[in-house]
């Protein structure tokens, strides 16, 4: 009887345990799910919003996701021709290439340019010479890889847009910590590379993970309510029982 006792004690403790661990993964979901609906508000406000020059070299230090990815800028430099780097890419177009152009900056400061996605096999046209404004997306840079594969300057496979690694490897300096994807082009026509095409995407599954928290938090206070009900009944039982026996 007694280890009966402290077995359903011990039920009712774990059950406890785990419903309050549910409740504040539950809570914590809710608090993701807020945080995610406001960035992806801020972005879309972003992706809108007029073009800015582009952050200063005393901004670099402090360039962030939250704080400025997808971020609309307005460039204005001339292209270094012949240090064009290509990273694997899969788009809507198929398999291929992104196409990462330097584009110098009157103040000497070169910007990684994303001028768009050729397919495999295709020559991407050089850029444009002389100065040219360019207007695209602030994204953040891709160090190390891809899925599963680590870039590889010295055989010039890249896998990621890994802006310090490139830059290195193409012997720039003083190059932002971050790159931009350029806008379609509206007089561009259908040429190789294909610019406009950036993905923004972002996954918001925190209140399928909320609801899933507290279905288990409720099971798991449905388990005490039964242990509880069980105990009492028993005791009642255990009760009558013994009166009667007296009674006998």
């Amino acid at each position: 009887m007694q280890a009966s006792r402290r077995g359903r004690l011990a039920l009712l403790v774990l059950l406890a345990c785990c419903c309050a661990g549910f409740i504040a993964l539950g809570s914590w979901q809710v608090q993701r799910l807020h945080w995610k609906r406001a960035l992806i508000a801020r972005v879309d406000a972003r992706v809108h919003a007029a073009p800015v020059p582009p952050p200063s070299r005393s901004d670099w230090p402090r360039i962030g996701v939250e704080r400025d990815e997808y971020r609309r800028l307005e460039l204005r430099g001339t292209y270094l021709r012949g240090l064009e780097t290509q990273t694997q890419a899969l788009t809507e177009l198929g398999a291929g290439h992104w196409v990462l152009s330097p584009l110098q900056l009157a103040d000497g400061s070169i910007v990684l340019v994303n001028r768009g996605f050729v397919p495999d096999g295709v020559r991407p046209a050089p850029p444009p010479p002389g100065e040219v404004r360019v207007r695209g997306l602030l994204r953040i840079s891709e160090p190390g890889g891809g899925f599963l594969r680590d870039n590889r300057p010295g055989q010039d496979r890249w896998y990621s847009r890994d802006v310090a690694a490139i830059a290195q490897a193409r012997g720039l300096r003083d190059v932002a910590p971050y790159f931009v994807d350029a806008e379609a082009d509206a007089g561009a026509g259908s040429g190789w590379p294909r610019a406009g095409m950036t993905v923004i995407h972002f996954r918001n599954q925190h209140l399928q993970y909320a609801l899933t928290w507290f279905v288990l938090a409720a099971m798991a206070l449905w388990g005490i309510w039964r242990l509880l009900s069980d105990s009492r009944h028993m005791r009642h039982h255990g009760g009558d029982a013994d009166g009667n026996d007296a009674q006998r």
